[in-house]
C-alpha cells in the first residue's frame, strides 16, 4: 500500500514540505499537524494531499507525529505571543553591543518552546560576530535553546511585507509566493523592460520576482520572431527589422524610400542567401 504524503506548511505564505500521514488516513487540507523537524518540533497546516508522490527522498519522508489539539493550537499561540519580546530584546543588546549592519528582523518559537530563532539581516558581506549576542540571548531566554539565522534582503521584505514597488496593496513575496526563483537582467532585456534601477528594482533591493512572470512565454514569443537588423521581405519591399512585439508578434521594418512600417508575422519573409523562408514557421 502506498503511504500518503501531504505538503504541510508552517507559515501562511511558506514554503511547503512533505511529509508521509502514517497511520492517519483522514486528513484533509487546513487540518492543524504536529511534526518533528531540523528545528524542533513545528506545528502545521496542512496544504496538499498528494497522489502521486514519486521517488522520496534520500532517507524517506518523515512521519507526522499526530493531528493537533485545541490544547496544542493554544500553546503555539502562547509563545508566539512571546516573540515580539524576544525581538525587542534581541535589537537592544544588538544595539548595546554596537554591532553595525546587523538588523534583527524576526524571532520564532519551536511549537513547544524548546527552541527559539533568531532570524537577522546584514547590510555588509563581512561575516559579523554574533557569539555575544547569542550568549546574552540564551541567558535571557533559557531553557529554550537559541539559534542564530541569517536571512536574505528578499527574506526580510517577505517578514516585513508592506505596498510593493509596482504599488500592489501587498508585495508578491508575502501574498502568494512561497518559494524565490533566481532572476536575471537578461530577463527584464528580453521583455524590453527599462534597465533602468528603478524600474526592475524591488523594494527589498533586488531583481524584481516578477520579472520571471513573463519571462517563458517572450522567450517563446521572440523564437519565432526574426532579430532586429535582419532582412526581410514585407509587402511594400525589402527592409531591415527595427524593432518586435513579441506578444503581439508585429514587427517594425524600415524599408529603404518608404520609411518605418508595422507587420504582422504572417506578412513577412526571411531573406537568406537566394532563400525565402516565412517567418514564424
Amino acid at each position: 500500500m502506498l503511504p500518503t504524503i501531504v505538503g504541510v506548511r508552517f507559515n501562511p505564505i511558506g514554503k511547503v514540505y512533505h511529509f508521509d500521514s502514517g497511520i492517519i488516513t483522514d486528513l484533509k487540507i487546513g487540518d492543524y499537524v504536529v511534526v518533528e523537524t531540523t528545528r524542533g518540533k513545528q506545528l502545521g497546516q496542512i496544504a496538499l494531499i498528494i497522489k502521486e508522490p514519486g521517488t522520496p527522498p534520500e532517507g524517506g519522508w518523515k512521519l507526522i507525529e499526530r493531528r493537533a489539539t485545541p490544547r496544542d493550537l493554544v500553546t503555539r499561540q502562547s509563545w508566539q505571543n512571546k516573540e515580539p519580546d524576544v525581538v525587542e530584546f534581541a535589537r537592544q543588546r544588538s544595539n548595546e553591543l554596537k554591532l553595525l549592519g546587523v538588523k534583527i528582523v524576526s524571532a520564532e518559537y519551536s511549537f513547544d518552546g524548546s527552541r527559539l530563532t533568531v532570524f537577522f539581516s546584514t547590510e555588509t558581506e563581512e561575516k559579523a560576530d554574533l557569539k555575544s549576542l547569542r550568549q546574552d540571548l540564551q541567558r535571557r531566554f533559557a531553557p529554550s535553546q537559541v539559534d542564530l539565522r541569517q536571512i536574505g534582503p528578499r527574506d526580510v521584505a517577505k517578514s516585513i511585507c508592506g505596498i510593493g514597488a509596482c504599488g500592489l496593496e501587498k508585495r508578491c513575496c508575502c501574498q502568494f509566493l512561497s518559494e524565490f526563483s533566481s532572476i536575471s537582467i537578461r530577463m527584464a532585456k528580453e521583455q524590453g523592460i527599462s534597465l533602468t534601477p528603478g524600474e526592475i528594482t524591488g523594494m527589498c533591493g533586488r531583481l524584481r520576482c516578477c520579472l520571471s512572470y513573463e519571462f517563458e512565454q517572450y522567450t517563446e514569443a521572440r523564437s519565432k520572431l526574426p532579430k532586429r537588423n535582419k532582412e526581410v521581405k514585407t509587402p511594400a519591399g525589402v527592409g531591415k527589422v527595427i524593432d518586435v512585439r513579441p506578444l503581439q508578434e508585429m514587427i517594425t521594418v524600415e524599408i529603404p524610400d518608404v520609411g518605418y512600417r508595422e507587420f504582422h508575422i504572417s506578412e513577412l519573409s526571411m531573406l537568406s542567401g537566394n532563400e525565402e523562408k516565412s517567418v514564424g514557421k
